[in-house]
């Protein structure tokens, strides 16, 4: 199956599901206004609901400025579509027990969701620093690590975005920089040009493939970061400032749990150690390999609650700090978004993780 059929396929399911959430906005939009044309308004739900997947599509293949302002939009409306959703499920049990199909409380739902929709759309600019101490063992000193993941630069967070996140990762003048994945979006251009800010980067920075690198060729994403800073990891292990920096591609087979490359990579028991890997999971075989800490992202806390319900359902650990036996895990919510450039419970971050010898 070529990429072409793959994306097919994959935008077809995605239609479906787009559809299914656009009817039932429209029905229930329809019990509280009544609309005087309803199959009219319907057809325009219609093409809402095929406005991603397509605008998705050109953006991938036929990039340009109309794509571009398409796909933006299609992508807030997205996730304005699914607070609606959220909101109107919300609904159901009130509607059950009193009247309140009518007009006016319609508007009072629609103005709340104006109303978080916006604060959403702000937080999903914003970039905080989050600071984590990390007691670590087999280490004299302290070490400054930023982790960073689930960046997607492509159409929505561009080049201009990431140098924001260098500037303010240069400011932490931290040991090294470890990238956990999903750099790019997989819509949008790959070129020198989008990875260019990287080299303004003043340490040490370590890469390992997120599932978008897979969509996108991890081949050609290695080749497009070799002219930076960047040292890519794939399923190996590089030495530097004493620890072992082991970094593993996303898996193959989507979904996979667990993490059996970690046992072909040389790891020296009696160093620490850091697992770079791009999901928060393979948490058994990294306890087993004697890894001391492993630096993961992929769920983006749900980016747009309630969705983070949902995201706990395959990963449990979602995000933070965890203590799994003898190993540290760290889950980041990510430094940007997917989809809708929004988030709501949710943050993007830049983490500062000090790790500090264990007697200290």
């Amino acid at each position: 199956m070529n990429r072409v059929t793959a994306y097919l396929i994959f935008y077809g399911i995605f239609f479906l599901v787009l559809f299914s959430m656009h009817f039932y906005v429209y029905f229930r939009l329809n019990t509280f206004f009544g609309f005087l044309k309803p199959k009219i308004i319907l057809t325009l739900f219609t093409f809402l609901a095929l406005s991603f997947p397509v605008s998705s599509i050109f953006e991938k293949f036929y990039p340009n400025f109309i794509t571009t302002l398409l796909y933006t939009f299609t992508s807030v409306w997205i996730g304005i579509l699914f607070l609606l959703l959220c909101s109107f499920l919300l609904f159901e049990p009130f509607a059950l027990l009193f009247k309140l199909k009518t007009p006016e409380v319609g508007k009072i739902i629609l103005l709340s969701v104006t109303v978080i929709s916006i604060y959403a759309l702000i937080n999903g600019i914003i970039i905080k620093v989050k600071t984590v101490d990390i007691p670590f063992p087999g280490i004299t000193s302290p070490i400054k690590i930023v982790h960073l993941s689930d960046i997607h630069v492509g159409t929505i967070h561009n080049s201009g975005y990431l140098k924001k996140i260098v500037d303010k990762t240069n400011r932490l003048n931290p040991d090294m920089i470890m990238i956990t994945g999903d750099f790019f979006d997989g819509l949008g251009p790959v070129s020198e040009h989008t990875v260019a800010p990287l080299k303004e980067f003043k340490s040490k920075i370590f890469f390992v493939m997120g599932n978008h690198e897979k969509y996108e060729n991890m081949d050609r994403i290695e080749q497009v970061l070799r002219d930076t800073n960047v040292v890519v990891l794939r399923n190996e292990m590089k030495e530097y400032l004493g620890l072992q920096v082991v970094g593993v591609d996303y898996p193959e087979k989507e979904g996979q749990k667990d993490n059996p490359v970690l046992k072909d990579i040389r790891i020296d028991r009696t160093k620490p150690s850091v697992l770079l890997y791009h999901t928060p999971a393979g948490l058994d075989e990294a306890v087993e390999t004697g890894i001391d800490l492993q630096l993961s992202g992929h769920t983006h806390n749900g980016q747009i609650f309630p969705f983070n319900y949902l995201t706990k359902l395959f990963y449990p650990k979602i995000n933070g700090l965890y203590r799994i036996k003898e190993m540290s895990l760290y889950v980041t919510p990510g430094t940007g978004t997917w989809g809708p450039p929004m988030r709501l419970g949710s943050n993007n971050e830049i983490t500062l993780l000090n790790l500090l010898p264990s007697n200290m």
